[in-house]
């Protein structure tokens, strides 16, 4: 699936692999999975993009996010949307596809092989547009959780499909209990 002189991008849907990882008992270990990825071509980025929430005093993400971008990550965030639906729940807001979209439509003349981490089939004419600039496209994600958390039209537009579990060995660790829900908190409505 990988080859080791071609360049690489990572794109990591920061909800959604929380979201991915949540469902099958583990959590990401963010050094490792980018010395996976290391191992696997010549990294060039490793975008990470997530909302946050700027009017809290404190941000359950914002250590994360701090870590990320003193670590080789280059973080793309925005401040989420605060709102009240229907039923008088507090909700958030913090759809961040056409930043993902854009970042990697710039990044496709510069990379043989784009790595998506996210289950969005609002990315499915992305992968196909990258795919006719000439760049792969893998996406990871997984089938193996109730529901699958990847949508059947991006799983057959990719290139490659990597099972997020089938990584659970390589960039995992145990989740730490009681942890505070980090990327939960800013689910994506559409």
């Amino acid at each position: 699936m990988f080859y080791k002189d071609e360049r690489l991008a990572l794109f990591i849907d920061g909800s959604n692999l929380y979201a991915a990882a949540k469902s099958l008992g583990f959590d990401i270990d963010y050094k490792l999975l980018r010395q996976e990825f290391m191992r696997r071509g010549k990294m060039l980025r490793a975008f990470y993009y997530t909302a946050l929430l700027e009017n809290d005093e404190y941000s359950p993400i914002r250590p994360l996010v701090d870590w990320l971008h003193y670590n080789g990550f280059t973080m793309v965030t925005k401040p989420a949307k605060e709102y009240t639906d229907s039923q008088g729940r507090r909700k958030v807001k913090g759809n961040m596809d056409i930043e993902l979209a854009v970042n990697a439509m710039e990044l496709a003349p510069h990379v043989d092989h784009i790595v998506l981490f996210s289950g969005d089939g609002d990315f499915r004419p992305l992968i196909e547009s990258l795919q006719r600039q000439g760049v792969r496209v893998s996406v990871v994600s997984t089938i193996r959780s109730q529901p699958p958390m990847i949508s059947d039209e991006l799983r057959r537009q990719a290139d490659n499909f990597i099972e997020l579990e089938g990584l659970k060995e390589a960039i995992g660790r145990p989740p730490r209990d009681p942890m505070p829900d980090r990327e939960m908190a800013y689910s994506e409505e559409h």
